[in-house]
């Protein structure tokens, strides 16, 4: 995978998961005085998770099948936090702002990132069909 795709998919994989451990941890332990703590177990997991994906993410075989698949859930994820986050910032009092994002930018980025994905790989599969 090239670097801009990994720099890409880290961009979105490591707030993610720094957000969700974060909140996760204080709905279990809803007593825990000390937000040091928490920052602490989230920074760690964020660590671990980005650490293993930039890894997985330099060694993923350069197929179609994993060409659609990551530009799916890459596309797809950045267009689900814009639906899904973009409302909340833009008009809080929207109660069904997020829903934006589950049910139309979430799926339609999933969509275009597949259909991207195999154009990303047609078009890599026919520059090296020239130089051969």
């Amino acid at each position: 995978m090239t670097l801009p795709f990994r720099i890409l998919a880290m961009l979105v994989i490591v707030p993610a998961t720094y957000f969700f451990i974060y909140w996760f941890t204080i709905s279990l332990i809803p007593s825990m005085e000390p937000t040091w703590v928490l920052n602490l177990i989230a920074s760690l997991c964020t660590g671990g998770v980005g650490l293993y994906s930039w890894k997985r993410l330099g060694s993923i075989p350069e197929g179609p099948v994993s060409s659609i698949f990551l530009g799916a859930i890459v596309l797809g994820s950045i267009g689900f936090c814009a639906g899904f986050f973009g409302p909340m910032i833009v008009a809080p009092e929207a109660n069904q702002g997020p829903l934006l994002g589950i049910f139309i930018t979430g799926p339609l980025g999933f969509m275009l990132g597949g259909i991207g994905g195999f154009a990303y790989w047609l078009s890599k599969k026919k520059k090296n069909e020239h130089k051969k």
